[in-house]
């Protein structure tokens, strides 16, 4: 099966959450630049939330470049992996809307885990085919900064109950592990193209 469908979907249904997201962003209420301070957490978990997009976007990129053959099944990974990050826009707005509360992180973190779960699954779907898709094994071999990011998103979670903000520095952590595109598909690239 081509996919280059499964690309071009994926790609704008991230375009329009990214867009969404900035919508949701209001402008401060006066002209000095103390209004920004009511806007403060909004914009900042926007900034987040982008960066996680991005890093979706860009893996989900390298990781379908990689790949040389999907199936139906790896559509419905697809589906389930941009179901979950169709969320962000909403866990985004609440929890900066509500200065970083409890409940707000905590439920933004059980959506990043589950677009980590869904992420996981679609490249596990992949790897099903293994005769098809031997690149892309070979490349991402144990996936131990997956591994990694799940136990740290599920780590969060209860501790966004004790104090939020170690829960936010959490998921930034993750983010900053996940920043460059996964170098073990872009070594491996390079290595075949020699």
């Amino acid at each position: 099966m081509n996919k280059t469908r499964l690309e071009a979907f994926s790609d704008g249904v991230i375009a329009i959450l990214i867009t969404i997201m900035v919508l949701e962003l209001k402008p401060p209420h006066g002209a000095d630049v103390s209004a920004l301070r009511a806007v403060l957490p909004s914009f900042l978990t926007y900034i987040l939330s982008f960066i996680f997009l991005g890093i979706y976007w860009n893996n989900h990129h390298h990781m379908l470049h990689a790949t040389e053959r999907i199936s139906g099944r790896v559509l419905w990974a697809n589906l389930h992996l941009l179901f979950w990050l169709s969320l962000v826009p909403f866990v985004t707005a609440w929890m900066g809307q509500n200065h970083w509360a409890a409940v707000p992180t905590a439920l933004y973190g059980v959506d990043l885990l589950c677009c980590a779960i869904a992420y996981t699954v679609l490249q596990a779907t992949i790897l099903a085919q293994p005769a098809a898709n031997r690149r892309l094994a070979t490349a991402v071999g144990g996936d131990m900064k997956g591994k990694i990011s799940l136990a740290l998103y599920a780590g969060a979670i209860p501790l966004a109950f004790i104090r939020p903000a170690i829960s936010d520095a959490i998921y930034i952590v993750v983010a900053l592990m996940w920043l460059a595109p996964d170098p073990r598909i872009e070594a491996r690239f390079e290595h075949d193209a020699r």
